[in-house]
């Protein structure tokens, strides 16, 4: 029997793969508010979420997103029609009746709605709703409880904290489905405001205790004991991961800050991974742990993680030499194609393709049938 080929053979992807995907587009989309390339990048998440999410309740959390992305769009143009923030064009849409505002505020609410102003505000809006999709993908597709158990073993009480936060947007749509299925086998009526009023505790309660045992039963299975360590070991630990998270976080505002010096985006960076990593390496032999079954990180997880580090190098390669080309001066003019990011964002499609198929659920099997021997026994 041949084997199967291990880009084509049913297995859950490692999680972090995935995450590292979505976070690098959300860092692409980021960096500019040209409606293209973050067109683009929501057609890439919805094209690969559709191709590779499992059957799992949680999977189904990239539709939820979706829709709160397309909310705080509306929301965001709403806000600046009505408060009319910002700076304003000549294209006058409709007057609404205004009402004074104090002095130096820079807020006028009601007023002339001009044209160039919602388009600012649109294009505002999506670039924040394309991140927020990305988010959604993450969790769509990568188990945030499988993902937990990729942490290294000085941050579990930060695991903890975490395991907590990301399970509850894709255990709240979960429990939103179940009770609304459960609603409509009750014959009754699972939309309008009273529906969702009705829905909003259940759901919530739901949602926040499947998180908090999920939090107990890893406590329970002794997830985060240490060993006897040595208070200068602990302060040497303590002082790495912190020196080095900071210096990550240092880092990522330099990146996203372009009017920030040279130094403080990959350098420094690249210091703080490395600082990070020595403290996680020395705190982690402070905890014993055994994993069943570890997901590997086979050839699937770099490509699937390096497609989206190629298509955020191509976005803020790209903004370093066209800044013009992603912050548009105008906006009622055709935005332009920026050819080399939005060839990096076709790259992030890779997963669909290379990622290996969600193994899908046994079918349950039907009874064999009886034989003619068994009628007459029966009988």
């Amino acid at each position: 029997m041949r084997p199967q080929n291990r880009l084509t053979f049913p297995r859950p992807l490692h999680p972090g793969a995935w995450w590292v995907w979505a976070v690098a587009l959300a860092g692409a989309a980021s960096r500019t508010q040209n409606p293209v390339p973050l067109a683009l990048i929501l057609a890439v998440t919805a094209f690969v979420v559709s191709a590779r999410r499992s059957t799992a309740p949680w999977a189904r959390a990239y539709g939820a997103f979706l829709r709160l992305a397309l909310l705080f769009i509306a929301v965001r143009i709403l806000f600046q029609v009505l408060l009319s923030t910002g700076a304003q064009g000549p294209t006058v849409l409709f007057t609404l009746p205004s009402l004074p505002m104090p002095e130096g505020t820079g807020l006028k609410l009601g007023g002339e709605v001009t044209l160039e102003a919602v388009l600012r505000a649109f294009y505002e809006g999506l670039q924040l709703a394309t991140i927020l999709c990305c988010v959604g993908a993450a969790n769509a597709l990568g188990s945030a409880r499988r993902l937990l158990r990729s942490v290294p073993g000085a941050l579990y009480e930060v695991g903890v904290a975490c395991v907590i936060a990301l399970t509850f947007a894709p255990q709240l749509v979960a429990d939103a489905q179940r009770v609304r299925e459960a609603h409509r086998l009750r014959g009754q009526s699972t939309r309008g405001l009273g529906t969702f009023l009705r829905l909003a505790m259940p759901v919530l309660e739901g949602s926040l205790e499947r998180s908090v045992d999920l939090a107990a039963a890893m406590d329970s299975r002794g997830y985060g004991r240490t060993t006897d360590s040595s208070r200068v070991s602990r302060r040497m630990t303590a002082g790495l991961v912190f020196g080095g998270l900071l210096g990550v976080c240092v880092g990522v505002y330099g990146l996203l800050d372009g009017s920030a010096a040279a130094w403080l985006g990959l350098p420094m960076l690249a210091a703080g991974l490395v600082v990070a990593a020595v403290g996680l390496h020395v705190g982690g032999r402070r905890t014993g742990r055994t994993r069943y079954r570890p997901d590997p990180w086979a050839l699937p997880e770099w490509l699937v993680a390096g497609s989206g580090v190629v298509a955020m190098v191509a976005v803020f390669v790209d903004v370093h030499r066209a800044p013009q080309s992603f912050f548009l001066a105008s906006v009622t003019d055709v935005p332009p194609v920026p050819l080399l990011a939005c060839a990096g964002i076709l790259v992030a499609v890779l997963p669909a393709f290379v990622a290996p198929p969600q193994p899908q659920p046994a079918a349950p099997s039907s009874p064999a049938p009886s034989s003619d021997r068994d009628v007459e026994v029966a009988a």
